[in-house]
């Protein structure tokens, strides 16, 4: 089991992206038509903090499970 779970770690890291950095094709090429850094810089932190903050909340809401179900007594089950 802990072969299998280290194994599709290393995948999950080795086929992972190396940069954070990324716009739509769209935005891409309007930030680069006027050459403006600090737009660019802007837009890809609106990026990447439209991007965190779903995942955030849904580790949130298992993390709240996950105390609720750990404190349960074996009687309720």
């Amino acid at each position: 089991m802990k072969k299998t779970l280290f194994a599709i770690l290393i995948l999950a890291i080795l086929f992972s992206p190396q940069t954070a950095e990324a716009q739509c094709a769209m935005c891409r090429a309007a930030l680069e038509s006027t050459g403006d850094i600090k737009a660019a810089e802007g837009i890809n932190n609106g990026i990447v903090y439209l991007m965190a903050l779903p995942y955030i909340l849904v580790g949130g809401l298992f993390y709240f499970v996950y105390k609720k179900m750990k404190n349960r007594s074996p009687e309720e089950v």
